[in-house]
């Protein structure tokens, strides 16, 4: 993929990359784009790029059978960028387990392509690789006032005395010693929902300031991630993972509101036992000895929320298998539980969703190699075909969970993006 042209990003319009996505919409492509919105995060760790978007599709990987074997094949071409999506229940290849409860969106469970076209900004220098059939300085202005969304109304598949009801059967199972930890979730729903995806990103995801936030459409599928979570992330040998458990409301006292969160033993004790669950799942495939904690208990401050968010890091083998390596950390222990054999088994079992894309992983391959994966959270999910749009959230339930306030979480989680159809 030759690169086509460079530009300084302070020359192009303010809205550049609002405008490149009506564009891209109008033109009925595929795409994926990333924001880490670098500059409102820029004491966020291990950020490389600012922005990553894939236009259009040369070669497509769709498997319906033995899908890791074939993500495997698919990437070892060392000359093109490889986008796309690994679902949650792409847990059933790896372990002896099932995925048999409602499917509300019909996602694939993989979809990867090979783009026409990537531009990637940093360090304030956009660069085109590929062919762009148009200039990215005489983009079609854009009037955000157009970009309405309709008042929604979203019902939950579960119900709070349902919601409940589980966590304190999950309890017991933890008071039983069959598990520590287990993220339980829930998924709220739209139902003949008609909607501009130019509209909603602009409402939910522009001005998100989080590290991960991806924008997609797959065919008739549309993805909108406000995620602040890092799944893997490779770079030469080193390899980093950024668990987040511990979630906290951002008011107006917002170095009181952190140190409360930093100093929580409940916060505290669920993100310990998700680290050292990466810590062995990482272990399982990196060099002896270079696993490594580089950050405990990191707070981090969002628009709506506080974050607990470690790093974990390890260094691999130069030619290492990089699907083998996701294939042992997945899914993330973050969106499972400890042990997480078991958490996955007793969530199918108590949850009424399939989780789908949700609790999966949206990133990239690189053409060195190297590759950077986000946890599938904080999502939105349009089919547009049968019109349903899904927002599923979860959280950690441990013995010191409070049942009342596992709930809150969970609306508190829900808040950012129901308030933009208000």
């Amino acid at each position: 993929m030759k690169k086509s042209n460079t530009f300084y990003a302070h020359q192009l319009p303010k809205d550049w990359k609002l405008r490149l996505l009506a564009k891209i919409l109008k033109e009925d492509k595929n795409f994926c784009f990333f924001d880490s919105h670098q500059q409102e995060n820029i004491n966020y760790p291990h950020l490389h790029y600012n922005a990553v978007i894939a236009i259009g599709e040369k070669e497509v990987l769709e498997p319906k059978t033995h899908k890791w074997q074939a993500l495997e094949t698919f990437v070892e071409d060392k000359k093109n960028w490889k986008f796309g999506f690994l679902s949650y229940d792409l847990k059933n290849e790896i372990e002896s387990l099932t995925s048999k409860n409602k499917d509300f969106v019909g996602f694939p469970e993989l979809y990867f392509f090979k783009p026409e076209t990537v531009i990637t900004e940093r360090d304030g220098i956009v660069e085109v690789l590929g062919d762009l059939s148009f200039d990215l300085n005489v983009l079609p202005t854009i009037s955000t006032e157009k970009l309405y969304l309709p008042k929604t109304e979203f019902t939950s598949s579960t119900s709070k005395q349902q919601y409940l009801e589980q966590v304190h059967k999950l309890k017991q199972h933890i008071q039983r010693g069959d598990i520590y930890e287990i993220n339980y979730c829930i998924t709220f729903l739209a139902n003949n929902y008609k909607v501009d995806p130019l509209a909603l990103f602009y409402h939910f995801l522009e001005d998100a300031h989080v590290p991960f936030s991806s924008f997609c459409r797959i065919n008739d599928h549309f993805i909108f991630s406000a995620s602040p979570e890092r799944f893997l992330k490779k770079s030469g040998t080193k390899v980093i993972s950024q668990p987040i458990k511990g979630t906290s409301k951002r008011g107006n006292q917002p170095i009181l509101e952190a140190k409360q969160l930093s100093d929580s033993l409940k916060d505290r004790t669920e993100n310990v036992m998700i680290v050292d669950l990466v810590r062995n799942d990482l272990s399982r495939t990196a060099k002896r000895g270079s696993v490594r904690v580089e950050e405990l208990f990191g707070i981090y401050s969002f628009p709506e929320v506080h974050q607990m968010i470690s790093t974990v890091a390890c260094e691999i083998e130069e030619h290492e298998n990089p699907i083998e390596f996701i294939k042992k950390c997945f899914p993330m222990g973050s969106m499972t539980g400890a042990p997480k054999i078991s958490a996955m088994q007793l969530a199918e079992e108590h949850e009424n969703f399939k989780r789908g894309l949700y609790s999966g992983s949206i990133g990239y391959f690189t053409p060195d190699n190297n590759f950077d994966f986000n946890v599938v959270i904080r999502t939105a999910i349009l089919n547009s075909k049968t019109k349903v749009l899904s927002y599923a959230v979860g959280g950690a339930i441990t013995a010191l969970s409070d049942n009342e306030q596992e709930f809150e979480e969970c609306l508190l989680k829900a808040e950012r993006f129901f308030k933009i159809f208000r």
